[in-house]
């Protein structure tokens, strides 16, 4: 579970995110520069990525941490190296 102070990063980042993603629909529609466009695709891309991390932070902080000392470490380790594998594949 995200704790509030990692909700209120994540959801400050998202907005942002969101703004970059509607300035990028604008260089797209405004036909704008190629490379600029994908440089820009390119750091919306990283920002969310950086938002996973968050996410992936506070998730093996608490959700992992929790099921392990609870007896059932091993499903959610398991989940954990699925998901680390296909954010890495990415």
């Amino acid at each position: 579970m995200i704790n509030e102070e990692a909700k209120i990063n994540a959801v400050t980042r998202l907005k942002k995110i969101e703004g970059q993603i509607r300035g990028i629909m604008k260089m797209v529609d405004n036909e704008k520069y190629c490379i600029d466009i994908i440089n820009q695709i390119t750091a919306a891309e990283k920002a969310l990525s950086g938002v996973a991390g968050i996410i992936m932070k506070r998730h093996v902080e608490s959700c992992v941490t929790n099921a392990i000392t609870q007896g059932q470490g091993q499903e959610i380790i398991n989940e954990l190296i699925e998901t680390i594998y296909k954010y890495g594949k990415s």
